[in-house]
């Protein structure tokens, strides 16, 4: 799952890696962070978190876009709503987006 978060150009963080906490808010405060990967084996709660995440930046971000490439699709499943190849806004937000590709390489591209 990748998460694209749209930023305000801003002055870029020179944080040495001591003053990264691993937290929920580190990540949040981070306006140079672009993007996020969530990845890992099945059943670890990479859909769980990637929608946590999201719904969070979506609160201070003006744009959030979460995109899956599982071919189960959670993400449909875990908002309540269908979603396809292209960004669909997500039920209740006005700023984050969702989209749900096919990884296996059949699903053809317009340029």
């Amino acid at each position: 799952v990748l998460l694209n978060m749209s930023t305000p150009k801003k002055a870029v963080i020179d944080a040495s890696a001591e003053d990264l906490h691993p937290s929920l808010l580190n990540i949040i405060e981070q306006e140079s962070l672009n993007w996020i990967f969530v990845g890992g084996k099945g059943g670890v709660g990479k859909t769980t978190t990637s929608c946590c995440l999201s719904v969070q930046l979506a609160k201070v971000r003006p744009n959030v876009l979460i995109v899956s490439t599982d071919p189960a699709h959670n993400l449909s499943d875990a908002f309540g709503q269908k979603f396809g190849k292209d960004p669909i806004k997500v039920n209740g937000f006005e700023n984050l987006f969702c989209m749900e590709v096919d990884s296996s390489g059949e699903q053809e591209w317009e340029a």
